[in-house]
């Protein structure tokens, strides 16, 4: 696959070294176009570079206290592009934190573990096929 027709996938996380682990992990393991972000703000500064999916920091305020938590980052995404996949991925292990990051249009919610990278391959694989479905249930309907 050329460079040009990678998946363009952002990692938005305030904490360096799980970004960099991060980053590291779906260099090794994936043919994606990775970005760093440790800041929601210029995550969103970045938004026409058009990535498909975003990995979302729940916390975001680890560097600067007054910079956007995760909830206020992932709204201005939607409002974007709502049709950016964004998977939140947080320490916080809250069944009342993930419904909210679902509420405000997160595909998934996942916590930070030892398999969390594992989970978001499996969830960026299964956005995929839920967005090939979606396009080709669209195609179909409008042939009808």
């Amino acid at each position: 696959m050329d460079k040009e027709n990678n998946l363009r996938i952002f990692l938005v996380d305030d904490d360096v070294i799980l970004l960099k682990a991060m980053e590291i992990d779906f260099l090794h393991h994936t043919d994606f176009i990775v970005e760093l972000f440790s800041t929601g703000e210029s995550c969103v500064d970045n938004l026409s570079k058009n990535p498909d999916v975003i990995i979302l920091d729940y916390h975001l305020d680890g560097i600067n206290k007054t910079a956007m938590n995760g909830i206020e980052t992932l709204d201005k995404i939607t409002s974007f592009n709502p049709d950016i996949t964004v998977i939140m991925l947080s320490s916080q292990d809250k069944i009342e934190v993930a419904v909210s990051c679902m509420h405000h249009g997160a595909f998934d919610y996942i916590v930070k573990s030892e398999t969390a990278f594992i989970r978001l391959q499996k969830t960026i694989d299964m956005s995929l096929r839920y967005k090939k479905i979606e396009k080709q249930l669209n195609w179909y309907m409008d042939r009808s």
